[in-house]
């Protein structure tokens, strides 16, 4: 009998750990709007402040970079709140992702607006950049937290991951898409080109807003132990607790050095395209390519990395992409040479941009093994985690404005003089490579294999279903006084 209700229990609480496919896809929609604005940021807000708004180049490198470094520090604010934050009936996390939206999608609204004077252009911008950083942290912070709670079970946040990525992917094609194809229609005028910008955006934001609903709606966030912080502690020990954790410290270097490679080559390849190759009129298509073909390329790593492990998918999935950067900049300009270029470079870029997310739940599950006592601080290693990555993403913006402006770029000209060409050669493939290569050599430290990774699981597992005996005895306990 006892045995019977063992096995009982087992089944109901496997039963209610597993996720449907309709929580998975409502959860990996969450993270679309991230995607969809950062892509259409990252690259279209260089050319858009050089051309559009004819900002000076120095001025455009002073607001990718202070938006984005002001951006990087709200990241561990935001999770350190985050993990202090009570638990509503609603969860934790869901109640900031909803509440942030409508403030998100006006200030995203604003950043493509040219207002109509000049001698405040500057403030502008950097207001409403560095106040749609702030209030989209507010969002995908606890989303990404949000892996740690829509199940106890490693195979289904696995699954819900694989989900997210695809979903991810498929966001930076719709933002290069919205944003290419309204943006690169022909050019009548300058104020022509601003309402496309706008149009552009406000498409964007409604695709934001009903990606935070579905989210809302479509996911329940599960309370358990993880969500009750084992004690309070200030922000500056909980820098040290996640940046002690060893795995952890190299993970983030490791995607800090290739997350500012990729950076590197996604802010300036629309210009490169644009400047350099001659395709002024195509190179939102060419982008286009890269994403679509990262899109396809999903499954194909997700089933690499369960065949041969998450780190072996890392180091052949952003090695692939090597080749093609040296080979983008070699070749003359041949609009179809390009496009066979960008589209085989699409399945390293998918690799390289995702691949490392999927081993951030893995770090936390080996800190929970190493630290039971320690809980509630998931929220804290994926701040620092985003943090990296936005931080990697304006040291690139404005490295590459200043580049720009020092090798005389001219602003709307027709053509640039050669420095110019031979620095966008230098941001899309030389600085990207080496940058990589440094991730790479960092990477052969990260200590957490298949077999640890498999360890921890069934500790963790085992622990779980320790505390679920003690529930169910308390509950019979409870039941018979």
């Amino acid at each position: 009998m006892f045995f019977l209700l063992f096995f009982i229990v087992s089944s109901q609480h496997e039963h209610r750990n597993r996720l449907s496919i309709c929580n998975k896809l409502s959860y990996a929609i969450g993270g679309a709007p991230y995607q969809i604005t950062g892509c259409a940021l990252g690259f279209f807000l260089q050319i858009y402040l050089l051309d559009v708004a004819q900002l000076d180049p120095f001025y455009a490198s002073i607001i990718l970079f202070v938006g984005r470094a002001w951006d990087a520090v709200t990241d561990p604010t935001v999770g350190f709140l985050v993990s202090r934050s009570p638990w509503t009936r609603f969860g934790r996390m869901l109640p900031w992702i909803l509440l942030s939206t409508p403030l998100a999608v006006l200030s995203y609204f604003l950043i493509w607006y040219v207002p109509p004077f000049e001698n405040g252009k500057v403030i502008w911008y950097l207001f409403f950049y560095c106040l749609f950083q702030t209030l989209q942290t507010c969002f995908h912070v606890p989303y990404s937290a949000l892996t740690m709670f829509i199940s106890s079970e490693q195979k289904e946040r696995d699954s819900a991951t694989a989900y997210r990525m695809t979903v991810e992917v498929l966001g930076t094609v719709l933002g290069t898409a919205i944003q290419g194809q309204i943006v690169g229609m022909p050019v009548i005028s300058l104020e022509h080109t601003k309402a496309a910008y706008m149009i552009a955006s406000g498409v964007i934001c409604l695709i934001y807003v009903l990606c935070a609903l579905v989210l809302f709606f479509g996911v329940r966030e599960k309370k358990g132990k993880a969500l009750i912080l084992s004690e309070p502690m200030s922000f500056l020990q909980g820098i040290r607790l996640v940046m002690g954790h060893g795995p952890y410290a190299k993970l983030v270097m490791v995607f800090l050095f290739t997350s500012l490679a990729f950076m590197l080559l996604e802010g300036n390849f629309a210009l490169f395209c644009s400047s350099t190759l001659g395709f002024r009129n195509n190179f939102q298509n060419i982008l286009l390519a890269i994403m679509l073909s990262a899109t396809l390329a999903i499954p194909f790593w997700q089933w690499f990395l369960t065949r041969f492990g998450k780190k072996t998918a890392v180091y052949t999935g952003t090695l692939s992409v090597v080749p093609f950067m040296v080979l983008v900049v070699c070749i003359k300009s041949n609009l179809i040479v390009t496009y066979v270029v960008s589209f085989a470079s699409g399945v390293g870029v998918a690799a390289a941009f995702l691949l490392p997310w999927s081993m951030l739940p893995d770090v936390v599950d080996d800190f929970q093994v190493q630290n039971p006592d320690s809980t509630g601080h998931e929220a804290l290693f994926y701040s620092f985690y985003v943090f990296f990555t936005k931080f990697a993403s304006g040291v690139s913006l404005g490295i590459s404005t200043l580049s720009l402006d020092f090798a005389g770029y001219i602003t709307r000209g027709c053509s640039q003089p050669e420095e110019v060409h031979l620095t966008l050669k230098i941001l899309v493939s030389a600085a990207p490579i080496a940058l990589i290569i440094i991730g790479l050599v960092i990477l052969y430290f990260y200590p957490i294999n298949e077999e640890r990774r498999q360890g921890n699981r069934k500790l963790l597992q085992e622990q779980r279903d320790n505390e679920t005996d003690s529930e169910t005895d308390s509950t019979e306990l409870a039941n018979v006084v």
